[in-house]
Formats: structure tokens, sequence, C-alpha cells
């Protein structure tokens, strides 16, 4: 940008400064103060000033860890009481659609230019140089390391990552930014889909990934593709959720990016039940197999491929240890953590049981309830992974209220076709309206 714009700079305060006043505008209900949509609004924005704090210096700040835990907590709470708020209106922005795109479509280039400004993440760059090991197929157990715990993604990363390494001549700083790229660009499309596949309504989709784009705590790891990956995926696991074999393969995936989609399962599990979390399961150990399959590529022999699967798993987020990471729970005794982590896999069992039928409303809250209590006891700079849960709280945030009815694996999803002018249409199983066929 500064081959155009000569002296164009914006740092992390002025952009929470500009993007706090355009989304204000543009999604605030000035209409209805008190309103669930307002009391999102900030807390999500309420997210910036504690990673502000805690970026400001190298080791972090226990003021800034405070405010994160403070926030999720409110987060937390809002999530696991969304059953009780039955009246979720279609609420219109303050912006037209035509005026929403161009939005969406300029944040999106001021997100870009970050990414081409900012220097890679250095996780990112050892994930594509993984990726170019299985490309050549080289042994890459010699790289295992516990100093990459947290910084690497799993196998599925690495996976992913393949097809940007030889288009860009190989692991450079350009294939780590076109990897962002196209991250961010898969979270958007991904929201804009849900928008339009189970809202039945686009707008309230580009509406969604404009203020993912627009969200300051987006710019501030705009480089993180290694926390973008697994968001991404969820949120198109979402998006395919009527089809459990996709959902399946998709969050399998996302297990083998980083450790905290595993505690997803359960509640998907029990979302779809029956025959629907059979082929949830299949789909699911298929993905592991291939991931698997992946590392025999660049195993020598049995102990580098025993080496390579042991080390894809971040074994370090289940010690309760001291250590000399970053974060809050390095600043105090890490028994701590023990009473914590009890309390979440309390949660965890208690969300996966109840409701025990459960539909969309619920499967959503749950799992952005879930990842946003892993804050609480991750050992390595917990609380500030935001972009674990942003997309999720997002399509919790915009979503209306929709039909109380089961998942297709319960239930078959009604078959009811009404002519309209010679049109067939097909009862959504959400919204209880006619959709095209096309939307199936």
């Amino acid at each position: 940008m500064e081959e155009i714009l000569r002296g164009y700079h914006v740092n992390a305060p002025t952009w929470f400064y500009l993007s706090l006043l355009l989304i204000l505008a543009v999604f605030f209900k000035f209409g209805r103060l008190w309103s669930v949509r307002n009391l999102d609004l900030a807390l999500l924005l309420s997210l910036a000033p504690g990673l502000l704090i805690v970026k400001s210096t190298e080791t972090g700040s226990t003021l800034g860890y405070c405010w994160l835990f403070a926030v999720s907590g409110m987060l937390l709470f809002r999530l696991l009481f969304d059953w009780t708020l039955t009246r979720r209106p279609r609420m219109e922005q303050n912006l037209n659609p035509a005026g929403m795109a161009f939005l969406c479509v300029a944040a999106m280039l001021f997100q870009t230019t970050k990414i081409v400004n900012e220097a890679p993440d250095a996780g990112t760059m050892k994930t594509l140089l993984k990726a170019d090991d299985l490309l050549k197929r080289q042994d890459a157990s010699a790289e295992i390391d516990v100093v990459d715990a947290g910084t690497v993604t799993g196998p599925a990363g690495r996976l992913l990552a393949t097809p940007v390494v030889p288009l860009m001549g190989g692991p450079e700083i350009a294939a780590a930014r076109v990897m962002a790229f196209l991250s961010h660009l898969a979270v958007l499309f991904g929201l804009i889909a849900v928008g339009r596949w189970h809202f039945s309504d686009t707008n309230l989709g580009l509406a969604m990934g404009t203020m993912y784009l627009l969200l300051p705590v987006t710019a501030y790891d705009v480089t993180k593709v290694n926390h973008l990956l697994p968001a991404a995926l969820i949120v198109w696991a979402v998006a395919a959720h009527r089809r459990p074999t996709i959902a399946g393969g998709l969050l399998g995936l996302a297990c083998g990016t980083l450790f905290f989609p595993i505690f997803l399962l359960p509640i998907w599990m029990s979302f779809y039940w029956g025959r629907g979390a059979m082929k949830f399961t299949l789909a699911l150990v298929l993905t592991g197999a291939i991931l698997l399959g992946s590392l025999v590529l660049t195993s020598a022999d049995s102990h580098s491929f025993t080496r390579q699967t042991l080390g894809s798993i971040d074994w370090s987020v289940l010690k309760f240890q001291a250590d000399d990471g970053a974060g809050f729970w390095s600043l105090y005794n890490p028994a701590y953590r023990v009473p914590v982590f009890a309390t979440f896999m309390v949660l965890l069992v208690s969300l996966s049981i109840w409701p025990l039928k459960k539909n969309v409303e619920t499967l959503l809250a749950n799992s952005a309830a879930i990842i946003v209590a892993t804050q609480f006891w991750y050992p390595d700079q917990g609380g500030i992974y935001v972009l674990w849960y942003l997309p999720l709280m997002l399509i919790v945030t915009f979503r209306p209220r929709l039909a109380n009815l089961p998942t297709e694996a319960r239930e078959t999803e009604s078959k009811i076709a009404v002519s309209d002018g010679g049109a067939i249409l097909r009862q959504d199983s959400l919204t209880g309206l006619p959709r095209p066929q096309m939307y199936r």
C-alpha cells in the first residue's frame, strides 16, 4: 500500500477505533437499544481492548488476560442461555445489500493489504515447510520438537497447504500470504453459504462475513493461518450439516489441524444420532486414515511414523505442570488448572447429553460455548485465540429464530412439494418455508 499511498500505516488502536465506528453504524440497532444483537456486538467489540493490552508487551499482561477471561466468561454465559432467547426476529442491517457488498469487498482489500505488509506468522511458515516435505516425500520426523508445540498444525494443515506450495514455487513468504488470504476467504464464503442455505437470506450471510472482516480481532491475527484453518473448516461443517458424511469429513480435517475441535465431536454425534451418527463417525474415521496415510509418505520407517503420529498432537495442553510459556497460567500454580479442566469436562458431557433432542440452534450455541470454554484452561496464552470461535459466534449472533426440527438423521426432511406456477418447491427443514430444490 505504501507504493500507492506513501506513509500509509494503520496501527492496532487506530484500527480498533475505525472498525468500532463502522460496525456501530452498520450493525447497531439504534431503534432497539436493549436487543440481543446490541449485547452481542458489545461483547465481541470488548475482546479487542484485552488483545491490545496482551500484545502491548512481549510476555503479555495480567490485566489483559483477566480482561479476556472476563469477556469470554460473559460470552460463555450468553451462549449457555441462548436457548432461552426465543424471540429472534430477522433484523435488517443499517445498510442496503449493495452497500454491504461494497463494504465487504473493501474490508477484504484492507485485510489483504495487512496480510501483504505484515511479516508471515512463524507457525504458518513451519506448516508450509512440512507441506513441502510431504510433496517431496522427505522424512520429517527429525523436525519434530517440543518447541513446535502449539505453533504448527497437525497433518491436516500441511495437507491443505500442499496445493499452495508448488503454485508459489516453494514454502516462501508469498505462499504464507496466499494461505492467509485463502483462509479468510474460506471463512467469508462459509458464512455467506450458511446465510443462504440455512437462514434463507444471502444478505444475512454477507452481513456476517462483513462483520467478520471489520472486527479488530480479525485484523490483529490476520496472518495466523494455523488458527484460521480449523475455524474455516468448522464453518463449512455447519454449512453442510444436513449431510453427515460431508460434515464429518470437514470436522475430521479440523481435528487434524489443532487440538480443540476434538471436543466438538460428542456434541455433533449426539446431534445426528442413529444412522446420521454412523455416517458422521465413518467420515471421521476415513478422514483420520487419509491423514495417517499422509504421514506414511514422510516416514522412512515405522519408528519415524510413530514419532510423527505422536508429534502431530500437541500433548502439552494436557500437562498440568509449570512451564516457561506465556499466558495467564504461566503466572500461577498450574495445579489451579485441574479444577478448571474438570469443570470444562463436566460442561462438555452436559452439553452433549442435554438437550437430548438437539436442533440446529442448540448445535450452534453448544459448539461455540465449548470452544469459548477451552480458553479458560488452555495453557499457552489462553483467552487470546478468538479466531477459533469468532465465525461460530457470528452465526449465533445473526441467526433468526429457526424451526425446532431435528436433523435429517433422526427425522427425514419433509418431502412436501408445493406447486407454484409450475415451479416445484421443497419445504426447508429449518424455516418450515418452501424453498427451491437447488437449496438442497
